[in-house]
């Protein structure tokens, strides 16, 4: 702990003002991040959910002062008692409903917004670190959340390029075409480890589709085996996911 940091973990209305500008300016900056890449949560959202949750742990801290010295006799006499704990414990579970609505299955059953809703629940705990004046806790912590969402994607995207592991979405014309596809998926040197069809509805105008799993039997770009597929004449669309 930093010893010169000490005077801004009182509960001072000039601490109170930090901790609730740098959980809007460290929230806001991550949201930044994240509206750049057209997320559903972004610069507000991140930055009211950090300041929301620092606020909860200041309003803790302010009731357990309070309580401990102003209201001490009528604490004692109606035996309140606070736990400095129990607000950012709703902060936690409370953020899940949040997460929930950043979270879609699309029509490829290609689940989106999993990263959204990781970084506003990081978000919410740095903010409780800050309404705790963990200075130093926060400075490491932003840090890291920053790294995770603006660097390792690029690491994160070349593993899955070559990756010999591959899903990926086929749409076509009939349920006649799938043993066409599958023997094109094949003369790809891939096995076919599992497949999932959907038949398409026609009061809802689509057309069937599939998911293949597939493992590649060597080394090669993921972008020639989606074009093999998509020269077939009864392939609408195609896609990996």
């Amino acid at each position: 702990m930093i010893a010169q940091l000490d005077w801004l973990r009182e509960m001072s209305t000039v601490s109170v003002l930090l901790r609730l500008l740098l959980a809007m300016l460290f929230g806001g900056l991550i949201g930044l991040e994240r509206v750049r890449k057209r997320r559903p949560a972004g610069f507000r959202t991140y930055m009211l959910v950090c300041m929301g949750a620092a606020l909860t742990v200041i309003l803790s801290q302010y009731e357990f002062y309070m309580v401990t010295h102003e209201w001490t006799e009528l604490a004692a006499e109606i035996g309140l008692r606070t736990d400095v704990s129990r607000f950012g414990a709703q902060v936690i579970n409370g953020i899940g409903f949040l997460g929930a609505g950043t979270i879609i299955v699309t029509g490829k059953q290609e689940v989106k917004g999993l990263t959204t809703a990781a970084g506003l629940w990081a978000s919410a705990c740095m903010g409780l670190a800050i309404g705790a004046g963990f200075y130093e806790c926060v400075a490491l912590c932003f840090a890291l959340i920053f790294l995770v969402i603006r660097l390792l994607p690029f690491i994160e995207t070349a593993i899955i390029e070559n990756a010999r592991n591959m899903n990926i979405y086929v749409e076509f014309q009939s349920l006649d075409d799938v043993g066409e596809i599958i023997n094109r998926i094949k003369s790809q040197d891939v096995q076919i480890y599992e497949v999932e069809i959907e038949r398409g509805r026609e009061e809802r105008s689509r057309n069937p589709s599939a998911i293949f799993f597939i493992r590649m039997n060597q080394k090669q770009a993921h972008t020639r085996v989606l074009a093999a597929i998509s020269e077939l004449e009864s392939v609408y669309a195609i896609d990996e996911i």
